[in-house]
């Protein structure tokens, strides 16, 4: 078993009805570093040319090693493509751990939703979380769209040192979030 290998085996696999979260691979940078160069990516550090694009994939894969989890890459069940990336997340300079989601491609569809409901699930229920904030920069009026749908309250602001202004968007507690995973069964 190479590293990769073990990497995806300690990395849980979650599934929606369309989507399955999973582990970062090698096979998900290109479509990693073609969101980041895009202008779309202008909410999320960039846009950024490849080299910075790898270094942010490296941010990626670490954070399971450093914090034992991260983001997971949303994967449509329907045609194994990557769609994006969602999970805990708590890097350095956070003000809190939050639930993270970026979207690279299939937005309109409730991809989003979808997956960030499911992560956040997987945080409370087995990382044993009770809360959890989405950092979201000031004008990226589609994520603050999703965190209202997905029961947020925008509690305060933020200026982040590399980013700017934020505003932190405060998850409903985990005793309260209701539907979870049973919403997929």
């Amino acid at each position: 078993m190479n590293f990769s290998q073990s990497f995806e085996a300690l990395v849980p696999r979650l599934e929606t009805p369309r989507l399955v979260l999973r582990a970062p691979r090698a096979a998900d940078f290109d479509a990693f570093a073609a969101y980041l160069a895009s202008e779309r990516a202008r909410f999320t550090g960039g846009p950024m040319d490849r080299n910075l694009a790898w270094r942010a994939f490296g941010h990626v894969v670490g954070h399971w090693v450093l914090r034992g989890y991260g983001v997971l890459v949303i994967e449509d069940k329907a045609t194994g493509e990557a769609l994006g990336t969602t999970g805990p997340f708590f890097p350095e300079g956070w003000p809190e751990p939050e639930i993270a989601w970026t979207l690279w491609q299939g937005e309109g569809r409730g991809i989003a939703t979808e997956a960030a409901l499911a992560a956040r699930t997987w945080a409370y229920e087995t990382l044993g979380w009770t809360s959890a904030i989405s950092l979201i920069l000031d004008g990226n009026t589609r994520s603050e769209a999703l965190a209202a749908r997905l029961g947020c309250i925008r509690e305060s602001s933020v200026t982040h040192a590399q980013f700017g202004a934020a505003g932190i968007w405060r998850h409903p507690a985990a005793d309260t979030q209701g539907a979870g995973m049973e919403a997929y069964a």
